[in-house]
């Protein structure tokens, strides 16, 4: 007689079907071969979306798909429902294979300048 505890755990989605651990997508990579990816990094695909190629998986297509039109990453996560640093890996695959280009945010502005606090406090004064 088998009992429950004896059966092999199975990872299921109600709507989907069995779940595909993260780390499986990426072929266990945790760093994108190509980009940094902040979460508001704008992405947008260079070209229609390819047929299937080797090393291109269901989510490398789902992502083409999404970024017909430019989207930020947390917004690519957000519709695919995966972890984020899944997303940078698969993007970071699609920028070395050229399909989509990136604008990387501008860099904060240096907090320690003095002139943008006095910049601040003159804006302030002219109210």
């Amino acid at each position: 007689m088998t009992r429950p505890e004896d059966m092999p755990e199975q990872l299921v989605d109600d709507h989907a079907g069995p779940m595909v651990r993260p780390y499986v997508m990426t072929r266990g990579r945790i760093q994108p071969v190509r980009g940094k990816f902040d979460l508001i990094t704008q992405v947008i695909a260079t070209s229609p979306i390819p047929t299937a190629e080797v090393g291109m998986g269901p989510e490398h297509l789902a992502i083409m798909r999404l970024c017909q039109n430019v989207m930020s990453v947390a917004e690519i996560t957000g519709h695919l429902n995966l972890p984020a640093s899944t997303v940078r890996v698969l993007l970071g695959d699609l920028l070395d294979r050229g399909y989509v280009a990136i604008q990387e945010p501008e860099p904060e502005a240096d907090i320690t300048d003095i002139r943008i606090y006095e910049a601040v406090l003159n804006g302030l004064r002219a109210l």
